[in-house]
């Protein structure tokens, strides 16, 4: 795993080899946004522990949706110190392990990736603690903004910090080479005017579950992409 400074003091990634997580902390109180596959759990306490850090005080996690490279460590983080673990409703239901994963309408040029994809290990049922909707504000970040973000799966969610212009996009937006759709969608459509709609927030830092951080011109860049991908 990789630890990469996005705002100094404030806000950090971690890179996986599928996908990645974020730590956002307000002084010595700390929220993770997603929590990598099932074996990330020591890997994020190290990590932490390396910026001089106390896992212990993550308070909550927000998963951005019900997928196995976003939620599998979630629950082994959040036993052991005592977190929150968040996630909209109609996610919710697959991460506890209550329904089925929802199959994505992939494109030829997905499918390789897709099967690739599916090597990260099984992740177990997991607790959601708190279902939230879209528009609530949470108690991190000077008050982070639940954007309900559907398409890539019915209940996958954004995460927008408006105080500090940060954006968690889930993985309804990627970075792969270039900012673009994020790929493995439910509704190919949906995902499109959420994409719209995340671009029309005007975030200065935009952080995605796949790819770079877009630190420089976020706005301009999210804008055009969107218009790219229609």
């Amino acid at each position: 795993m990789d630890l990469i400074e996005v705002l100094p003091g404030r806000l950090h990634m971690f890179r996986f080899r599928i996908g990645q997580a974020y730590l956002w902390c307000d002084g010595p109180e700390l929220t993770l946004i997603d929590a990598g596959d099932i074996a990330a759990a020591r890997p994020i306490e190290d990590a932490v522990r390396g910026l001089g850090r106390d896992p212990a005080r993550i308070g909550r996690i927000v998963l951005t949706h019900g997928h196995r490279d976003h939620y599998g460590a979630a629950q082994e983080l959040a036993d052991r110190h005592g977190a929150e673990i968040l996630a909209h409703p109609l996610d919710a239901p697959v991460i506890r392990g209550e329904a089925p994963v929802p199959e994505p309408d992939l494109l030829d040029w997905e499918r390789p990736l897709y099967e690739h994809g599916l090597t990260v290990p099984e992740a177990p049922p997991t607790r959601v603690d708190r279902e939230v909707a879209d528009g609530e504000v949470l108690p991190f970040g000077g008050g982070a903004r639940v954007v309900h973000a559907p398409g890539h799966t019915p209940g996958s969610i954004a995460v927008h910090l408006p105080r500090h212009g940060v954006l968690f996009t889930g993985d309804c937006v990627a970075a792969v080479e270039e900012v673009m759709l994020g790929v493995f969608n439910v509704d190919r459509a949906r995902a499109l005017d959420t994409f719209r709609r995340l671009a029309a927030l005007d975030a200065r830092t935009v952080c995605f579950g796949h790819g770079d951080p877009l630190a420089e011109n976020a706005a301009e860049v999210m804008r055009a992409a969107a218009v790219a991908a229609a």
